[in-house]
């Protein structure tokens, strides 16, 4: 699984007072581009959950705020995986300008393997690790 990008236009909701993109709004964005990464190698959390009562949880997300985008925007949200121990996951994640690749944002997600039931640590399911990069 190489960098994946979805593409994400600005909203009206997605802006505060200032016309600008509010900035926990940036985690909704990454949170929907690794979802749709996911997705598009044919992993759904929801199944990942129904058949295996496995989860993906972020533990931890670094942001560094650049730029604004503002209302209208096409951005482009980047997601690139790796591999960190056998139950984590760190996700590279950018936001930028589509018209002229403006960096805007970027930021590190932890995301982990977890029980739905317990939240313990489990390793990351085999045709997972599969689609990752090695």
């Amino acid at each position: 699984m190489s960098e994946f990008s979805w593409p994400v236009r600005v909203y009206y909701e997605d802006t505060d007072a200032g016309g600008v993109v509010f900035y926990a709004n940036y985690l909704k964005f990454f949170e929907r581009a690794r979802t749709e990464m996911l997705r598009k190698h044919g992993v759904h959390q929801q199944e990942l959950l129904e058949n295996t009562g496995l989860v993906f949880v972020v533990r931890r997300v670094h942001v560094e705020y650049r730029q604004s985008a503002r209302l209208d925007d096409l951005l482009d949200i980047s997601a690139r995986p790796r591999l960190q121990g056998r139950a984590r996951l760190i996700f590279e994640q950018e936001a930028r300008r589509a018209s002229d690749q403006a960096l805007l944002c970027s930021a590190e997600a932890e995301i982990v393997c977890v029980t739905a039931d317990g939240f313990r640590p489990r390793p990351i399911p085999q045709e997972i690790l599969e689609i990752l990069p090695s």
